[in-house]
């Protein structure tokens, strides 16, 4: 039986130890690029190191904003990721959560595999790997290089699963952009199947510890909600429903979005929204209202970039979101209004996006118009 920890604000995480600044070891220097393992919570009884890339920038004056970098299943501490974070002024810090060193292949340490099936929840993945975020956070905060009330983080994957968690514990955090990631991992996603098949009591507890609908709630930084419409693993749904507990949330839904690494940290829209928050930069188009009546829906927005175009996104399909087919039509843009007409066919579920001359899009939220016998899953 998978054991109930507790229920409180900080889940299973005693997260004011985990504020703490974590002792660290710095292994390698190349440039601005330091290979480091720093302390993280100890698995049944043994001490565990998590291995990171620490970035700094070529030319900083004076303390710089810090980005925390979360990878996905599959992935690995990318040294890439934190230099690129790195040429936009940031010192950013990109760790393992895996177990592994800089190859993504040696073990450091005895690390949890285990995500879903093992009788103690401090010996499962998810706990681990919050730990190690949040002491990834501490570790940046403490450098004397940069600005701790300047730090945001964005994950891929399950590393934005495990953002939306971190954010809604650590609020020292002033930005985040969970890509992918999302909560309500029992409502219709790719993760259903497989919690379904605990116990009823192992269940429980695995969500009430583990799944971000607990934490995403407390999340009083702004938020950047990045996915595509046909996600293989985090469904549109369950989805909506996570950014819905977030007050300050921006959301970039494309069609189409590809699901890796690479096209996780490539959207223009992450780096902006985290230059708009720490370091004052333009901020993104801003969805003040979206409006339908009857074929008719309205969208009103702010921009000081101007608007290079609107669209509106259907599909017509009901079946599981990823096998859903999507249609693009322009909106008209007039003034601080799109403006975009649904087609007659019934159910049909949509959503307008806004691009700037940036290059960055903003989306409102998906509404289905029906018979109510679309499935939101």
């Amino acid at each position: 039986m998978l054991l109930a920890v507790s229920e409180g604000a900080g889940g299973p995480w005693d997260v004011r130890e985990l504020r703490k600044a974590p002792k660290f070891e710095v292994v390698e220097r190349k440039a601005n690029l330091s290979s480091l393992y720093y302390e993280c919570e100890p698995f049944q009884g043994k001490p565990t190191r998590v291995f990171a890339y620490l970035a700094y920038p070529e030319k900083a004056s004076g303390r710089s904003p810090g980005i925390v970098l979360v990878h996905g299943g599959g992935g690995q501490a990318f040294a890439e990721w934190a230099r690129m974070w790195a040429d936009r002024g940031y010192v950013a810090l990109a760790m393992d959560l895996e177990g592994h060193g800089p190859d993504g292949k040696t073990p450091v340490e005895p690390w949890p595999a285990e995500r879903y099936l093992v009788a103690v929840v401090k010996d499962l993945w998810p706990y681990h790997a919050v730990a190690a975020v949040i002491r990834g956070i501490s570790l940046l905060a403490s450098l004397p290089e940069v600005d701790p009330t300047r730090i945001g983080i964005t994950g891929i994957s399950w590393g934005g699963y495990l953002t939306c968690i971190v954010a809604g514990l650590d609020d020292r955090l002033k930005a985040a952009v969970p890509v992918y990631g999302c909560g309500f991992l029992t409502e219709g996603t790719k993760f259903e199947e497989l919690l379904d098949k605990l116990t009823e009591d192992q269940r429980k507890a695995w969500i009430t510890n583990f799944d971000p609908s607990n934490y995403l709630g407390r999340c009083r930084m702004p938020v950047l909600f990045v996915n595509g419409t046909n996600d293989l693993a985090y469904w549109l749904g369950a989805y909506q429903m996570s950014y819905r507990l977030v007050r300050r949330r921006t959301l970039c839904i494309t069609v189409n979005m590809l699901h890796s690494h690479p096209h996780g940290w490539a959207p223009v829209e992450i780096g902006l929204f985290i230059d708009q928050i720490l370091k004052g930069g333009e901020p993104l188009p801003s969805i003040r209202s979206a409006k339908r009546d009857g074929r008719r829906v309205d969208v009103r927005f702010a921009s000081k970039t101007p608007l290079e175009k609107a669209a509106l996104h259907y599909t017509t399909d009901t079946g599981i979101w990823p096998e859903r087919k999507w249609q693009t039509i322009e909106a008209k843009v007039s003034g601080s209004t799109a403006t975009a007409e649904l087609p007659p066919a019934r159910p049909i579920t949509y959503f307008l996006t806004l691009t700037d001359t940036s290059g960055a899009t903003v989306s409102t939220e998906h509404e289905t118009v029906g018979d109510g016998r679309a499935s939101p899953h």
